[in-house]
């Protein structure tokens, strides 16, 4: 594209916001053809939220419907909130009380949790979302302008000082505070307005406008209505309200027009940073008869950029004198200026803070019914954030921060997200030579990364007997656990609903520090021909994740002792990943193949039900006991020669085949019931058993495929060996199917061997 290109894309893209300003008439017919552009403010955020749409997660093992308003979808994901979304549910649903006048509407809402829990993501998803959804037909977002220069150009104009003679154009003058077009009308008919667009409206949420006009369009009105009451004009609203001097125009929702955020850093005076401040030079330059005049108010307080839509006060805690101040605001739904002068306003109020707000909102707590804060704390709607407990979520935003990676992972199956959870990452690393060079870590190496960080969030005070905390990390991300041929569903554990899960563990900050200094670190191990020395292994990973505990300034001493002692569960399975990874290189090519596998299937099936069989040529054949007999000694390794009499199973294997086989298969059948069932339709990686054959191998299958296979040779075989020709194979194959780079096979094939021949026969 050449340059004027993307100025004509610029052109449309700002087209396709803008609308030209409206007559007042024509917004209310606007209205009542499509009510969602008068909403309130928390209905509009409501809406907003709900015109994304919604999609499933497994989170804690559970099954869940999410907002995918909360994934960033119009940013491309890059402020999603992974998680959390039991919490973004919850505020949903007050939202929607909220929105329509029931119980909580005096409500401020309040997010809190402890750092790098997504809580400064919430606010940023927020904000995109709504300047995104402003943009559409359905959420278009309304003010008024005025122009009261056309009712006498002789006097001085509402404006900051500008030249009243300048063009007509420049004479208008928006509200400052994006009230609402509605608010123009009299108490009565804007009643009777919403009467009859609610009566239209086939929702449980009504529109509500309250908010009477801000100061600066009142300063307008009050003032085209006196000019024409001396008049003597009978049509008096008409005339306040012609095109001449009243416009509806749009405008797109962004920080400072309908988002207000009050940050950290922001100071002032309460007043000034809830409302903004007098200017006193345009005092003195506006007439105002001695009076403060509204047009010389800086309404650049957070209230009044959030007016119509939404205020976050974020890190909370330090505006905490701020927060008293606010009572009023949802209860009364206005705020002062002066003493005199007052101001309605319809926004959606939202604080975000650490844990930190709480000690400062409890210091009284002791004191009982003498609590001085005890009307802030009842006003607040708390939300808890914690810290991600689903390995695959971990995964997901290790990654961000490590590749300012933005997309949201979605699968249609766990097996799916597995994929994305070992996956390798390469990283450009410049040196201290100034040269870039790409640092790879291995598979599985964000896995471990992200496991051991769950691992340390999970309490294990419900840990059922005879499983640690990596089998419940498994449980919560997968939501079953599989033991052998068994899958145990999550809700057969008893995992405490009130637990701590999330309160508290390695931050993803430390994990992500951790690992840029290890793409940093020279790593001292060296190949004659390899750059080994350019892979960061998942074991220099855990251990550096370890080992710097003890440094970080973060974590106490009780929680250093207690996050040590839960790496080495994470390291075992981190490493059985591993050794699958190099065992089922090494058989790649012995694996049994699908067909073998089926006909094994199909005739389980007939010998249990007395289906018929038919071969090739459309014969009906009966089931062969042989071929059943071999494909379970030899290909299952479940049984033995003493299992069958001649080649008739006994009952350990007909028992076998009934639970193992042939309950899988009806268990599909019944799922698939309103169609034709085969077997051949059947996906047999869903039979847990045939699983195991189609997809995994042990050592056994290893040494008795290859009977001159020492692994004790690995590091350098001799020439001319089957362990040589089988390793080149293998790492052949790592690289290929595995996504492993040359390097990080011989080092994760090596790590595997080196613990592999010490049990070797």
């Amino acid at each position: 594209m050449a340059g004027d290109d993307y100025v004509t894309e610029a052109d449309r893209t700002l087209e396709e916001t803008y609308e030209e300003p409206m007559a007042l008439a024509t917004y209310v017919d606007r209205v009542f053809e499509n009510p969602t552009i008068a909403s309130h403010a928390s209905k509009y955020l409501l809406e907003a939220i709900e015109a994304a749409g919604t999609r499933a997660v497994v989170e804690e093992g559970e099954e869940k419907e999410r907002y995918r308003f909360f994934d960033d979808p119009h940013n491309d994901g890059e402020h999603a909130i992974l998680g959390n979304t039991e919490v973004l549910n919850g505020f949903v649903d007050d939202l929607r009380s909220i929105a329509a006048g029931r119980a909580k509407d005096e409500k401020i809402v309040w997010f809190e949790g402890p750092t790098a829990t997504g809580k400064s993501e919430l606010k940023r998803c927020l904000v995109n979302g709504l300047r995104e959804y402003s943009k559409t037909p359905a959420g278009r977002r309304y003010t008024v302008e005025w122009n009261i220069t056309t009712a006498d150009a002789g006097e001085r104009g509402l404006s900051y000082g500008g030249d009243p003679t300048a063009a007509d154009e420049q004479n208008w003058y928006e509200s400052p505070v994006q009230t609402h077009p509605l608010s123009v009308f009299p108490d009565e008919v804007r009643e009777r307005i919403l009467d009859d667009l609610n009566a239209r409206l086939d929702d449980h949420v009504p529109v509500r406008v309250d908010a009477e006009l801000d100061p600066f369009s009142r300063e307008a009105y009050n003032f085209l209505e006196e000019r024409y009451r001396r008049e003597g004009e009978d049509e008096l609203f008409s005339a306040i309200a012609d095109d001449k001097h009243l416009r509806v125009k749009n405008y797109v929702v962004d920080v400072g027009k309908g988002v207000g955020v009050l940050h950290s850093e922001d100071d002032g005076r309460p007043k000034e940073r809830l409302v903004g401040s007098w200017m006193h030079g345009m005092l003195q330059e506006l007439d105002s008869r001695g009076r403060k005049n509204p047009q010389a108010f800086s309404y650049d307080g957070v209230l009044s950029q959030g007016n119509g839509v939404l205020t976050i006060v974020e890190d909370a805690a330090q505006h905490a004198d701020l927060l008293q101040k606010l009572l009023n605001v949802p209860d009364e739904q206005s705020v002062k200026l002066d003493k005199g002068i007052g101001m309605d306003v319809d926004t959606q109020m939202l604080i975000i803070s650490n844990p930190d707000l709480e000690a400062q909102l409890n210091q009284h707590a002791d004191r009982n019914g003498m609590d001085p804060l005890k009307a802030l704390k009842r006003r607040l709607d708390k939300h808890q954030f914690g810290y991600l407990t689903n390995l695959s979520l971990e995964c997901e935003l290790i990654r961000r921060e490590l590749t300012n990676e933005t997309e949201v992972w979605t699968a249609e199956s766990y097996d799916e997200l597995a994929d994305r959870i070992r996956e390798p990452v390469t990283v450009a690393v410049k040196g201290q030579d100034g040269q870039t060079r790409r640092e790879e870590l291995a598979p599985h190496a964000i896995e471990a990364a992200a496991l051991y960080a769950v691992a340390t969030r999970l309490d294990e005070e419900d840990l059922p007997n005879g499983l640690d905390l990596v089998d419940k990390a498994l449980i919560y991300d997968q939501g079953y656990l599989q033991e052998g041929d068994t899958r145990r569903e999550k809700d057969e554990f008893d995992f405490d609903d009130d637990g701590h899960d999330g309160d508290h563990g390695i931050p993803v900050t430390y994990t992500r520090d951790t690992l840029a200094e290890l793409l940093q670190s020279d790593l001292d191990r060296h190949h004659p021909d390899l750059p080994v020395e350019d892979v960061v292994m998942p074991r220099d990973v855990l251990n550096a994740m370890a080992e710097g505990l003890a440094d970080a300034p973060v974590f106490s001493s009780a929680e250093r002792s207690e996050f040590e002692n839960r790496v080495v569960p994470v390291k075992n399975y981190i490493f059985d990943q591993q050794e699958s990874d190099v065992i089922e290189a090494i058989m790649h090519e012995k694996r049994v193949d699908e067909e073998t596998v089926e006909e094994y299937v199909e005739h389980v099936y007939a010998w249990e039900t007395e289906e018929p069989l038919y071969n090739d040529r459309g014969e009906r054949v009966e089931p062969d006991p042989l071929k059943m007999k071999l494909f379970e000694v030899e290909h299952l390794g479940r049984f033995s020669e003493s299992d069958y009499e001649s080649n008739l199973p006994r009952e350990s294997v007909r028992q076998f085949r009934r639970e193992k086989v042939i309950t899988s298969l009806n268990r599909h059948a019944w799922e698939h019931r309103d169609e034709d069932f085969s077997v051949r339709d059947v996906d047999l990686t869903a039979i847990p058993v045939i699983k195991t054959v189609l997809e995994s191998h042990d050592w056994d299958d290893v040494e008795r495929t290859f009977e001159d296979f020492d692994p004790r040779q690995w590091d350098d075989p001799p020439s001319g060996t089957q362990t040589e020709s089988v390793k080149a194979d293998t790492i052949e194959t790592m690289v290929d199917l595995f996504d492993y780079s040359e390097a990080s096979a011989e080092l994760t094939s090596r790590h595997v061997m080196g613990q592999v021949c010490y049990r070797w026969d």
